[in-house]
């Protein structure tokens, strides 16, 4: 296999990674999203503080990263928010609970967006960006000077 046709394939599965994790935040913060003040009581029932921001907060960082990461834009940032996300329900609803039947999903969802966060492939908005486009050229000098 040639090395540019393993990038290409290494680039497709990590879109396929950010696809398939940020629909599944997506999936949880909607819900959120549509009835925020269900979502505050329920946060206040776990003790989570100031339960009617923390909803606002929660619904927008996995709806909006969510769709960062699926795009591929602002993706450290994304993938830092994501994790951090998945942080406060592991404190707030898991803490204690077994790994199988308990904590995996947020365990697994946290790790997943952190990973692609920072190494999300090169099929992505950063990519066109300023940003991505100094990336890119760091990325090749490194390569030829190695």
């Amino acid at each position: 296999m040639t090395e540019s046709l393993r990038l290409s394939i290494s680039d497709l599965t990590a879109l396929l990674a950010r696809v398939v994790v940020g629909v599944v935040f997506i999936a949880h913060g909607l819900p959120k999203a549509a009835d925020l003040n269900g979502t505050a009581q329920g946060f206040e029932a776990m003790g989570i503080p100031f339960p009617q921001f923390s909803a606002l907060l929660g619904a927008v960082i996995e709806v909006g990263a969510g769709v960062a990461l699926i795009v591929g834009f602002a993706l450290p940032l994304a993938g830092l928010l994501l994790t951090f996300m998945m942080g406060a329900a592991y404190f707030f609803a898991h803490v204690g609970d077994p790994l199988v039947g308990g904590f995996e999903l947020p365990l697994v969802l946290a790790v997943a967006a952190l990973a692609l966060g920072f190494s999300g492939g090169r099929y992505s908005v950063d990519r066109l960006l300023p940003w991505g486009r100094v990336r890119q050229e760091s990325g090749a000098a490194e390569s030829v000077s190695a």
